[in-house]
C-alpha cells in the first residue's frame, strides 16, 4: 500500500507516559515525534498483517493431516533426527559451535 507524501495536521490526547516515551524515541532515533507515530502505526499495521496470515495451531494440524506437510519418509527422518538430538542432549545449532 502506497501513501502520498501529503501531511495533514491532526490533534490527539496522549497521556504523559506515552508522551515521554514518544519524546525519548524521537531523540534516540533523531526524528520528530510525528515520525515516531508514523513508524509506530506502520509497524502495528505490518504486525497485524503478519498475524492475520498465520495459521492457528489447529489449522496447521489440519493442513498437515490433509497431506500438505511432510511425506511419511520425511516425517520419519525428522523424528529420528530429533530423537537423536534429544538423546545426545546436543542440538543442531551446537553441533558446529566449538565454544560450546
Amino acid at each position: 500500500m502506497k501513501y502520498t507524501s501529503t501531511l495533514k495536521r491532526t490533534s490527539m490526547s496522549l497521556d504523559t507516559v506515552t508522551l515521554d516515551i514518544m519524546q525519548k524515541l524521537a531523540k534516540k532515533w533523531n526524528v520528530s515525534k510525528s515520525e515516531v507515530i508514523r513508524r509506530a502505526v506502520k509497524k502495528a499495521q505490518e504486525d497485524d498483517i503478519i498475524k492475520a496470515s498465520r495459521m492457528s495451531p489447529v489449522e496447521a494440524l489440519e493442513w498437515i493431516r490433509d497431506g500438505n506437510g511432510l511425506n511419511e519418509s520425511e516425517a520419519k527422518f525428522m523424528t529420528d533426527e530429533i530423537a537423536a538430538e534429544r538423546a545426545a542432549k546436543k542440538y543442531w545449532w551446537e553441533e558446529n559451535d566449538s565454544a560450546l
